[in-house]
């Protein structure tokens, strides 16, 4: 009898641990978590017939890792320096969770887009940029189109029409009345979708519009096959490291020195370089992954800019603080666009 008890008092001592691991740890809270992610090296991603990186060193993009908070890792993240609580909203912008994943599918496609064009504009090699519409980044909730037109839809053509600039796009929709019939033929999945909707008036405007944030949808071409694939990962913050990665195959040229160069930033398809999130917890991805040296975007910081910034502090200025104190050996160097960056890579010979 005495064993019955102890034994029926462990089975209900076990049952109450394993269900409280299982409370803990369900994703159920309505926020995320910011971790540092990886810095995964760019050899296996890039794949360029004929050009093959020989040299010694790797070019690394990092990433921040998001997951919804469960009990547990809400209490953890609170004690750790390198994770930051982040609302759902700000994280995804109120969008749905497979809305969130197309936008950052579409700034995945648009960055390797952008870096190919820029390596082989630098590199002397030919390249075409076409343009075949508009990707959306995001819809009005006051517009008519709204839960109609998702984030990542690429419109290809208005009213039967299409266009070779996004500024012609634009330039029709203005041209249009107030409460108009528009008819958008739209790219979503890999299948066509028309949607007819009536035009609203711009916020401030006596203008119609659609109510869209877009950003244009480039096919970028060359003769020399390319392959970019850099798995699961999504956002356009890899844009200036896939074209340092493509630049030095093409090339054949040892370009990072034989070095570990991590860095981040957007690339756009003139070069310049744009800010991301998160570079304080890329910081310490890259440290994490042996890179001696990061590429970090930089903008002047004036008192307008600052005031908009994350912490209010300059991707560089906080890559900086970050690196000061949690990776003394890696120095961050500024950068503000892809020639920039070569520029800045020559020094680093003599480092």
């Amino acid at each position: 009898m005495f064993k019955n008890n102890r034994r029926n008092k462990l089975i209900a001592l076990f049952v109450a641990i394993a269900a409280l691991a299982i409370f803990v740890n369900i994703p159920f809270l309505p926020k995320y978590i910011e971790s540092p992610g990886t810095a995964p090296n760019l050899k296996p991603v890039v794949s360029i017939k004929g050009h093959s990186d020989k040299f010694k060193g790797k070019f690394m993009f990092t990433t921040v890792s998001e997951s919804q908070a469960s009990i547990a890792s809400y209490v953890v993240a609170k004690f750790n320096p390198h994770q930051t609580i982040e609302s759902i909203s700000d994280v995804t912008g109120n969008q749905d969770q497979q809305s969130y994943i197309n936008l950052q599918n579409v700034y995945m496609e648009s960055a390797i887009n952008n870096a190919i064009y820029n390596a082989f504009h630098y590199a002397k090699k030919d390249v075409y940029l076409k343009y075949r519409g508009i990707y959306v980044l995001a819809v009005d909730s006051k517009s008519n189109f709204y839960n109609q037109i998702k984030a990542g839809d690429s419109i290809v053509s208005l009213n039967g029409h299409r266009f070779k600039s996004s500024a012609q796009f634009r330039n029709y929709v203005k041209s249009k009345k107030i409460g108009s019939k528009m008819t958008l033929t739209v790219y979503r999945n890999k299948k066509k979708i028309k949607i007819t909707r009536k035009l609203y008036k711009l916020a401030g405007t006596n203008q119609a519009g659609i109510g869209i944030i877009l950003s244009d949808d480039n096919q970028v071409s060359t003769k020399i096959p390319i392959d970019v694939n850099p798995g699961e990962v999504g956002g356009p913050s890899a844009g200036l490291m896939f074209s340092l990665q493509i630049y030095g195959q093409l090339t054949q040229q040892n370009i990072r020195h034989s070095q570990n160069i991590a860095g981040t930033g957007t690339i756009d398809e003139n070069g310049n370089v744009g800010e991301i999130g998160g570079i304080d917890k890329k910081i310490i991805a890259a440290r994490d992954a042996g890179a001696k040296y990061f590429l970090a975007p930089y903008v002047k910081p004036t008192k307008e800019v600052l005031k908009y910034e994350d912490q209010h502090m300059t991707n560089y200025q906080l890559a900086v603080k970050t690196a000061k104190k949690y990776a003394p050996n890696m120095k961050v160097i500024p950068v503000t666009s892809f020639s920039d960056a070569l520029n800045a890579l020559k020094k680093i010979k003599g480092m």
